[in-house]
């Protein structure tokens, strides 16, 4: 458990959408105390903290030097970065510091290579750490409020969980054509993309199966996208006819040749599509089939103009408030199943 007084010195891993909102929330937190900014580009280095999340003057500057971050001896580091990189990862566990990252490599161990799994295991015996994966989604969505609407079912049929997200005013051109691939025709989609839930979604599935006693026998995932019916203008850009305007990604655990659980998550650019598609607004629907069955909607209370701006609180805010249970928790890869319940610290 962690102490009621107790405070944790914690690094920054990098900036970008997320973890500059991570930063402002372990500046602005009661028992959290930066240690140190770990930035990737020279633009970055060298300036204040504050300066990069919007605050004032914190006297911690950004670094791109990791051998400066080792010698800080925090207590963890929340570690955001685009790509996860094991040697640093390593690095840090054996230097002493625990880690919290929005990294999806590490939300069911079992689910690791064994080689890698290994590895990090080791790194965590020698520095005497932990290892925590978390976010909104996998992480909370998928993990946590499953395991919460389970616990007063004693059957369980199924349980779905499915995200959905109006990206039409989000003005990020690079992340929805370049990235995610909107504005294309639907034979130049990489609909391989959307199979590849299996690894962001399935360890997760995974783990939620193995704590209720229900081990899935495999994980199946795929997808399938919708065109624009017209020409449509979003803050991204303009989506011609016939190009695709939403995708669907599909993850399924599969037990006794059915689904037990499934994600599922609808990204879409416009609401004017096929109506077999059935789009929700922005956030998360959960139906539980079981003996206490639940159907539960958690939406989004932001108007899409500001989505961009608060969205990487769901993400960044679950990283932050686990810092002191996985400060606590023994050497290893922890997953939210390990962990206590993470309460927030929030006076």
């Amino acid at each position: 458990m962690t102490g009621a007084e107790a405070r944790y010195r914690v690094v920054q891993w990098a900036t970008g959408n997320i973890g500059a909102r991570a930063l402002r929330a372990v500046i602005e937190h009661p028992r959290l105390d930066l240690a140190g900014v770990r930035v990737h580009t020279a633009a970055k280095a060298g300036r204040d903290a504050g300066e990069l999340c919007g605050l004032g003057p914190t006297g911690v500057t950004a670094t791109r030097d990791i051998g400066e971050i080792e010698a800080l001896g925090a207590d963890c580091v929340l570690y955001m970065p685009r790509a996860c990189d094991v040697g640093e990862v390593c690095r840090l566990l054996e230097s002493g510091a625990n880690i919290v990252t929005t990294r999806g490599e590490f939300h069911h161990p079992s689910s690791l290579d064994p080689a890698l799994r290994a590895r990090v295991e080791r790194a965590c015996e020698r520095g005497g750490t932990s290892i925590h994966s978390t976010g909104s989604s996998p992480g909370f969505v998928s993990e946590a409020l499953p395991l919460v609407l389970t616990s007063i079912q004693r059957r369980l049929d199924g349980l779905t969980i499915e995200e959905s997200a109006d990206l039409s005013r989000r003005d990020s051109p690079g992340l929805l054509f370049d990235v995610m691939g909107f504005g294309r025709p639907p034979s130049a989609f990489d609909e391989g993309r959307l199979s590849r839930g299996r690894t962001s979604f399935g360890p997760s599935l995974r783990l939620v199966a193995d704590a209720l006693g229900m081990p899935l026998d495999s994980v199946e995932a795929g997808g399938e996208v919708a065109t624009a019916r017209r020409r449509v203008e979003i803050a991204a850009g303009v989506l011609e006819a016939g190009t695709v305007a939403a995708q669907r990604l599909t993850v399924s655990g599969m037990r006794g040749g059915r689904p037990v659980l499934r994600f599922r998550a609808a990204w879409y650019c416009t609401d004017d599509l096929d109506p077999a598609w059935d789009v929700r607004a922005t956030g998360w629907h959960v139906r539980v089939d079981g003996d206490a069955p639940l159907d539960v909607d958690l939406r989004f209370p932001v108007p899409l103009e500001r989505m961009a701006a608060v969205s990487p609180a769901y993400t960044a805010n679950r990283a932050v408030n686990a810092v002191p249970f996985v400060c606590a928790a023994p050497p290893g890869i922890r997953t939210t199943t390990d962990l206590p319940h993470i309460l927030a610290t929030l006076g």
